[in-house]
């Protein structure tokens, strides 16, 4: 039986785990000083500074976000997002006051590059991105084009207003820096170059002084361009000899008039801007000196201003590795404060566990760490780092004893959960990667599964595990392992198109369940008498777990495979997740879709339920944990 997916409701998001942390300027402040305004995929999240918590979602966007704009005022938010090759990306204006969406602009093609507004607030600007290369401006109020200019044949990389005239504005990119000015009676935008004589640069970043006297422009060189705008001549560079590493990546401007500068090596440096002439000769000024620097974890990519304190103020900075650090600066001490105010996976997550029969906390596993979170507070209790390798699967012991994970090494480490020590190794348990994982209800046993296609069974005990038997029938890599509640046969879900239920007794296969499809996912039933399975061929199957006979089969997805299955403690509720980025949540025994959610911007790998019946968690290859509201299926929607 096909049973097509209709009338499916929306799934309440209820919080977020990560921050795009590879947006340029993609970390933003709020003028209430309370909020602070970032992307995650293609979802804007709007947090309370104080408590991660207290979330907003805004959601419009088919795709990842690539850059984001707020207003002098706080009242219009501006996104823009990348999406497929030849076709239209849009920028959406919001009105934060209401928390909607305000204009849908469609004009740039494959990206957008950068965004601005104007100081009035009246005109935004919009940079396209290297298949595009144009500017436009548009009118915020109408939401309509006003006019546009290619930029320079070379890429250009960022955009930005004056901030005190709403005419003028500036871009810079590779080897190009223009000043442009709104012709308002010819309506055109004339471009004027700024005069750099022999210098060559690649400008990543542009920030104009409040007096708009100067703008300085950070370069993958790793020095800052100091330019008077009046006429748009070279005046200055900094920081002289001692480059910042990597380039400088983002810049802003410190309420003493000194510059914020942040670098490709997680640096964050106060330049001096003030001109003071050399000794020996009176017309070449000093450069501009590197008064403080700190050293954050990953490339810097957005620098924003917090709060001032007489003296001191503060300020939070994004990086590449999707951290969030809140820096305070003390001019006259000198002396740079940090504090880690929200971490999350950069790549993809590949895997995720809870604790048997326990909500509170959950492992997730991705390139180079396995991270343990607290739900509730969305924040992180545990970081094991194994540095180079990925972590393919990762599973809590059902005693709670230690998290058990495989590795792209072929290894299977165990960590102890609340201080991340490293318990065993078990050397070579496959030829190549470790690609999945469960323990058995006594904790004795562990069955992995690998790349090359080998079950193999350990016995678990006090200080030694030994291999107890390796099954190879499988051709392809084993994508999922799952063990009956008593002991007596697991199920692997394999890529070579077939799932092997074995005998844990005499290490034999039972029965085998073949389909045109690679086995992604697979579940037992709660009362085990079914097994749902599910794939490349977009189909959830029911089997019967007895004979290995196909019961039903439902669309999971129109477009794309699916990858995960999950389902909560009394086989309610069937959650699914895959290529399409959507979050399903099916009805267990009519199998009718009744929910829908909208917020990865990448492929799904998993989802989990909490043990509980709270929550559902999603992750994805975007690097984002999505805790959604979980739903009953039968109480939307009655067929």
């Amino acid at each position: 039986v096909v049973v097509r997916t209709t009338m499916a409701e929306p799934l309440a998001l209820r919080s977020v785990i990560g921050f795009a942390g590879g947006v340029e300027n993609g970390l933003l402040v709020h003028p209430d000083g309370r909020t602070m305004i970032y992307t995650l995929g293609s979802t804007v999240v709007l947090r309370d500074k104080h408590d991660p918590r207290a979330q907003e979602f805004l959601q419009g966007h088919s795709d990842k976000i690539s850059a984001i704009a707020l207003s002098k005022s706080g009242r219009y938010l501006a996104t823009g997002q990348v999406t497929y090759m030849g076709f239209t990306a849009d920028i959406i204006i919001w009105d934060l006051e209401n928390r909607q969406l305000l204009h849908r602009l469609g004009l740039h093609k494959v990206k957008i590059q950068a965004l601005d507004f104007s100081c009035d607030e009246r005109f935004m600007a919009s940079l396209g991105g290297p298949d595009d290369g144009s500017l436009v401006l548009w009118d915020v109020e109408t939401g309509s084009a006003i006019c546009g200019s290619p930029t320079h044949t070379n890429f250009t990389n960022c955009v930005k207003f004056f901030n005190n005239r709403n005419d003028k504005l500036m871009t810079g990119g590779n080897f190009n820096l223009h000043v442009w000015t709104y012709d308002r009676p010819n309506n055109k935008l004339r471009p004027q170059e700024a005069q750099l004589g022999q210098l060559q640069r690649s400008l990543k970043t542009i920030c104009i002084d409040h007096k708009d006297q100067y703008a300085y422009c950070g370069s993958t060189s790793g020095d800052v361009l100091q330019i008077a705008l009046e006429r748009g001549l070279f005046k200055n560079s900094g920081p002289g000899k001692d480059l910042i590493q990597v380039g400088a990546t983002a810049c802003c401007e410190a309420p003493s008039g000194d510059l914020l500068v942040g670098g490709g090596d997680g640096s964050v440096s106060v330049l001096r801007t003030t001109s003071e002439p050399t000794a020996s000769n009176p017309k070449v000024l000093k450069k501009m000196a590197r008064l403080h620097s700190l050293k954050l974890e990953g490339g810097v990519t957005s620098i924003t201003l917090d709060e001032v304190r007489g003296k001191v103020y503060t300020f939070l900075v994004g990086t590449a590795s999707c951290n969030i650090y809140k820096v305070t600066y003390d001019p006259l001490a000198g002396k740079f404060v940090d504090e880690l105010l929200q971490t999350s996976h950069s790549d993809r997550v590949n895997d995720l566990a809870f604790p048997h029969e326990y909500s509170e906390v959950f492992a997730t596993a991705g390139l180079g760490c396995i991270r343990v979170w607290h739900l509730v507070t969305c924040r992180e209790l545990l970081r094991i780092a194994v540095p180079n390798l990925e972590c393919h699967c990762v599973t809590f012991s059902t005693d709670g004893k230690s998290i058990i994970s495989g590795w792209s090494d072929g290894k299977i480490r165990a960590f102890a959960p609340q201080s991340g020590k490293l318990l065993y190794t078990i050397h070579d348990a496959h030829q190549k990667g470790v690609t999945a994982i469960a323990c058995s209800s006594d904790s004795t046993k562990l069955i992995s599964g690998g790349e090359e296609g080998m079950v193999r069974v350990w016995r678990l005990g006090k200080n030694s595990q030994e291999l107890q038997a390796s099954m190879k029938d499988h051709r392809g890599s084993v994508n999922t392992i799952k063990i009956r509640k008593d002991d007596m046969e697991c199920v692997s879900a394999s890529s070579d198109g077939s799932c092997i239920i074995w005998d844990l007794h005499t290490f034999k296969r039972r029965t085998s369940l073949f389909a045109n499809t690679f086995f992604k996912s697979v579940m037992y039933h709660p009362d085990e008498s079914q097994l749902v399975t599910t794939g490349t061929d977009r189909k959830i199957t029911y089997w019967d777990a007895y004979d290995g006979q196909a019961i039903r089969i439902i669309d999971g997805s129109d477009s794309d495979e699916v990858n995960a299955l999950a389902t909560d403690f009394d086989g309610e509720a069937i959650i699914s997740g895959g290529g399409d980025k959507l979050v399903r949540v099916w009805g267990y025994d009519e199998g009718h879709c009744y929910f829908v959610g909208v917020a990865h911007s990448g492929a799904i790998t998993r989802v989990a339920v909490t043990p509980d019946k709270s929550s559902i968690i999603s992750v994805g290859a975007e690097g984002g944990i999505f805790v959604w509201q979980y739903s009953a299926p039968s109480s939307s929607v009655n067929l």
